[in-house]
């Protein structure tokens, strides 16, 4: 067990690589119950969706649908990387356990700015198990004996009298996350595992989401990084009808000319990257902002930040040696198979 913002979490059920194999197998599932789920009711709640976030909320045109989005400062940091679904009384968000006060405190400051009667109501007592693996999806249907999950398109939510399920994850793997009370929440974790699926701990969510080329808020993006610096400008819907929060400083940075890019580093000596290892390439220096050795692939990769130029070849340096890497284009890992070049 470590603490991860503020919680007790487990770092592994006793071995991280047979809970990552798993999942790249067959079914593991998690406790992410650190994250935050906020919802959001009222007639002005879209309202406020649209201003506070960078994806145009427009886009959510069904009950059920959900986008991956930043939220960004004045200067278009990023606050958090969330998902918003749609839901029948206004939006549902997950944040992130460590950004999470910091989330509310924004949310409801760009809400009073705007004067908007919107309830946001952090939902404490709710809890999110995630299961994910190639038969994650048939083992929750066989559980829950609801044959309509299958049917779900990805970055889609339903909802049953316990559960509120969506066809989302954090590894690169089919699956969904499940959001229930506590007691629904004891009863699935207990029949998952009664029915063989592995529980995977935050190494094992680390590796797999890495292979998975997805960023770790706090680490691969900061409130001083800006969207097109960590792999995400795809998020931001630069709509010349609709203003949001930091879209002004976004503009004035990518006129200026955007310096640095998030992109895959994959090491060619032996040797495993570290967070904060220095990166050179032929257009300057950048660094690691995620590194370790990839169970699926036997070998370190990591994510780095680079001069926006920079490609081919690199240096990456590690307790005072320089391995050989060289600059890849994410994802390392998709369903279980490599696919970088």
């Amino acid at each position: 067990m470590v603490d991860f913002a503020g919680w007790e979490m487990p770092l592994h059920y006793g071995s991280q690589l047979a809970e990552h194999k798993a999942v790249r197998t067959q079914a593991g599932c998690f406790d992410v119950s650190h994250m935050g789920v906020v919802d959001f009711r009222g007639d002005a709640a879209k309202d406020l969706f649209r201003f506070l976030v960078a994806s145009d909320i427009e886009r959510l045109e069904k009950v059920g649908q959900s986008f991956y989005t930043v939220m960004l400062n004045e200067q278009a940091g990023i606050i958090d990387d969330l998902i918003v679904y749609r839901t029948e009384e206004g939006f549902r968000a997950i944040v992130n356990a460590s950004t999470k006060e910091t989330d509310l405190k924004h949310i409801r400051q760009i809400r009073e700015n705007l004067g908007l009667e919107v309830e946001v109501k952090h939902r404490e007592e709710l809890n999110i198990v995630a299961v994910q693996g190639p038969k994650a999806v048939y083992k929750v249907t066989e559980i829950l004996g609801a044959e309509e999950i299958q049917c779900l398109d990805r970055f889609n939510a339903m909802s049953t009298s316990c559960y509120f399920i969506a066809r989302t994850g954090y590894t690169g793997e089919d699956g969904v996350e499940i959001v229930a009370d506590d007691d629904n929440t004891q009863t699935l974790w207990n029949q998952l595992l009664n029915s063989g699926v592995q529980p995977c701990g935050l190494a094992a969510r680390d590796s797999l989401r890495l292979e998975a080329g997805l960023n770790l808020n706090t680490q691969d993006m900061t409130d001083t990084t800006l969207p097109d610096e960590a792999n995400l400008k795809w998020t931001v819907h630069m709509d010349p009808q609709r203003d949001f929060h930091g879209k002004s400083s976004l503009e004035s940075n990518r006129e200026e000319g955007i310096r640095f890019k998030l992109t895959g580093v994959v090491v060619e000596d032996k040797g495993i990257v570290r967070h904060d290892c220095v990166v050179h390439t032929s257009e300057g220096d950048g660094t690691i902002t995620s590194g370790l050795f990839s169970p699926t692939l036997g070998y370190s990769v990591g994510l780095a930040r680079v001069p926006t130029t920079a490609k081919g070849s690199c240096k990456v340096e590690v307790r005072k040696r320089e391995l050989n890497a060289r600059l890849v284009r994410p994802p390392f890992v998709r369903n279980g198979v490599k696919v970088h070049k």
